[in-house]
């Protein structure tokens, strides 16, 4: 599953907001310093759909505010 993302890094708090089935926004307290944020916002997808971090990819946006993720539910 392909999911775009739109972030808000050096937040107030984590969280996700769904905005339909492939858009998303998320917040996180992380800063966007050494990937530190990305990896915050990899772990709360991870959370939010009941499956591992290492099965989450970022494909593009790795320095921008809006994101593509690849999720893989397979087991």
């Amino acid at each position: 599953m392909i999911i775009r993302v739109k972030t808000k890094p050096d937040g107030y708090e984590d969280k996700i907001e769904k905005i339909d089935d492939m858009h998303f926004v998320v917040e996180t307290r992380e800063p966007p310093i050494n990937g530190r944020a990305n990896q915050a916002i990899i772990r709360l997808l991870a959370e939010y759909f009941k499956v591992p971090a290492f099965k989450i990819r970022l494909i593009k946006g790795a320095r921008e505010k809006s994101k593509i993720f690849e999720i893989n539910e397979s087991k």
